[in-house]
């Protein structure tokens, strides 16, 4: 490679020459190179408002600050600035998958791109690998796990309901510009459906409203060392889908987290976190599958007292007794 000028840094990028697109049997979802036709980018304007538009030419998009010509953005590489009809400023680039999610149509609620970025790093889903999901939602946590296989990995989908399978298949679609090769979109319920398909699994990824109901079809199915992720809303649902990969017994101890992100205000001396945060979205829980037959050492635990007394009614791990009974309060 020939030097730079003086002065001027060496990029790893810089042997990626103009136009020379990311090729399309990767099924990234993402572009390099000038703007085309077709194509997503996103506005965002002076205030922080965003405004996700389909690329044509001879098409005008309209703002409350005046119009913008599509054909002035077609042909242009990303990341510059963009003046409208009456002076508004928006800066220009391709979405980015953590963008596209948070605004794309909804059937159901998405599984937002913190959540998915643990889902992706604990579940440890790779390259080749055979995820099962459900149910699919709106699509959002597809896109990141079908990134994540590749195209030589397989993502199998199960939704109950068509018209939220309907809005997933649209968007992930959409995002990767095809029908990626990795997916398989099933309408039906795992707990059923999962049995008769047949196939073992290297990751099971469980985000709906009773994921204990699927536990045993997913023992079945995972492969041994494979990896169970639940991600559910409330406490209750916590409690009871850790409780039952403990009650089964061929699942690893269950473990239980939420993320919360914070941002930051940096202005010279003025640092100081963020008046918004994304709080809590949803509480994960990972396991990883036991050889047949096998299971894990019995764990050394010292309830707190109650935890499984006479008012617990859910599952039981298999090393306690019948039931704990609860120590007399002193007067």
């Amino acid at each position: 490679m020939p030097d730079a000028p003086a002065g001027e840094p060496v990029h790893p990028a810089s042997a990626v020459t103009p136009g020379n697109d990311v090729p399309a049997e990767a099924w990234s979802g993402v572009h390099r190179g000038p703007l085309r036709p077709g194509e997503w980018v996103r506005l965002v304007d002076q205030k922080g408002r965003r405004h996700n538009i389909c690329l044509e030419e001879g098409k005008r998009f309209f703002t409350n600050r005046g119009h913008l010509e599509h054909d002035e953005l077609i042909g242009r590489d990303e990341g510059f600035t963009v003046m409208s009809s009456a002076g508004g400023q928006y800066l220009v680039f391709r979405p980015l998958l953590s963008e596209f999610v948070v605004s794309m149509p909804r059937g159901a609620a998405v599984v937002y791109p913190k959540d998915a970025a643990q889902i992706v790093a604990m579940a440890d889903i790779f390259p080749g690998a055979t995820v099962v999901e459900a149910g699919v939602g709106s699509g959002a946590l597809t896109c990141s796990l079908l990134r994540a296989v590749g195209p030589h990995g397989t993502v199998l989908s199960f939704e109950r309901r068509e018209e939220f399978a309907d809005v997933a298949r649209r968007n992930v679609t959409q995002f990767f510009g095809g029908q990626h090769p990795a997916w398989e979109l099933v309408a039906g319920d795992l707990a059923e459906a999962l049995p008769a398909d047949g196939r073992g699994a290297d990751r099971v990824i469980l985000d709906m409203l009773a994921p204990w109901e699927c536990i045993d079809a997913v023992a079945d199915a995972l492969l041994p060392g494979g990896i169970v992720c639940a991600y559910v809303a409330t406490t209750t649902q916590l409690s009871r889908v850790v409780e039952t990969l403990r009650a089964h017994g061929g699942f690893t101890e269950p473990q239980p987290w939420e993320t919360l992100v914070r941002d930051w205000h940096v202005e010279g001396l003025a640092v100081r976190p963020g008046h918004k945060m994304i709080g809590h979205t949803a509480f994960l829980v990972t396991a990883r599958r036991m050889s047949p037959g096998e299971k894990p050492p019995a764990k050394k635990r010292r309830p707190a007292p109650g935890a499984y007394g006479a008012d617990y009614g859910g599952p039981r791990p298999a090393d306690l007794p019948p039931q704990v009974v609860e120590e007399p309060f002193d007067q």
